[in-house]
């Protein structure tokens, strides 16, 4: 079965889980931030196994499951993918966008991108937020390669505008109604799941990185391919190595996106209300 038979096998099922419902966006839960879905009012969940070829995550902390549900205090309705897939547990770019198409194909058109991420940019501090204005793909991989993706859309997909100013806008005024610390920056993908050496850190800090962490690159490009709107939020849960000292652990990460839950909640509050 091909890639265009998987999707409309999996839109199917997707489709009927939303019914009537039309999610103002989808948002993908990053490390740490799961427990935003669990905030959602009148939610209804559908497992990832649930999903006809719907890779599934094996990371302990996330879920695996989409979230149908309301923003609190609001009628806006959102899909969250309550953990996401990742290259470094061997699903292939094709596998990792797969989420991502299959959203589109059903009907959401913007994509909020969320994960834990390392502050390269010593100005940043563990607990801020990093808006992405652009990203540095370097996982070696591209989900449009091949033929399969180009009979979904075009696979020569323009990059310039990948983030969308309009949306980080809203974020950056909720961020500044609510005293939340956004920062604009380029986030750095690598395909992980080692954590990266002082030397590397280094390196992308001369290319103009503020964040680094070992996600989301491969999302944005599934998205921009079939014309999602796209914002990507980082949450700093650590320094990298070497910068002030940074020696990253899963543990530390985890313990720092939980004291962040609150603010998290806020900005997708704004960025929900703006749609």
């Amino acid at each position: 079965m091909n890639l265009i038979e998987q999707l409309e096998e999996a839109s199917l099922v997707l489709g009927r889980f939303l019914g009537d419902a039309k999610p103002v966006c989808a948002v993908i839960l990053g490390s740490g931030l799961n427990s935003y879905a669990d905030r959602l009012e009148d939610a209804k969940y559908l497992p990832y196994q649930d999903v006809p070829h719907m890779p599934h995550s094996t990371v302990p902390e996330h879920v695996g499951r989409f979230v149908l549900g309301k923003v609190p205090g609001t009628e806006k309705t959102i899909l969250a993918m309550q953990g996401r897939v990742h290259a470094y547990e061997g699903y292939s770019p094709t596998q990792v966008a797969f989420p991502v198409w299959l959203m589109g194909k059903v009907g959401v058109d913007i994509l909020l991108t969320t994960n834990a991420a390392g502050a390269i940019n010593p100005g940043y501090r563990v607990g801020d937020f990093c808006l992405m204005r652009d990203q540095i793909n370097l996982t070696g991989r591209n989900p449009l390669v091949g033929q399969e993706a180009n009979a979904i859309a075009n696979r020569f997909v323009p990059m310039l505008d990948a983030f969308d100013a309009t949306l980080r806008a809203s974020v950056l005024k909720t961020a500044a109604d609510c005293g939340i610390s956004v920062h604009e920056g380029v986030y750095l993908g690598l395909l992980g799941p080692s954590f990266e050496t002082p030397a590397e850190i280094r390196a992308f800090a001369m290319l103009g990185a503020d964040t680094v962490a070992m996600s989301v690159c491969e999302e944005v490009i599934a998205a921009r391919h079939v014309g999602m709107r796209v914002a990507g939020m980082s949450l700093i849960t650590n320094m990298a190595c070497g910068v002030e000292g940074g020696d990253p652990r899963p543990d530390d990460i985890l313990d720092a996106a939980v004291l962040a839950e609150g603010n998290f909640a806020q900005l997708v509050y704004g960025l929900a209300c703006s749609l």
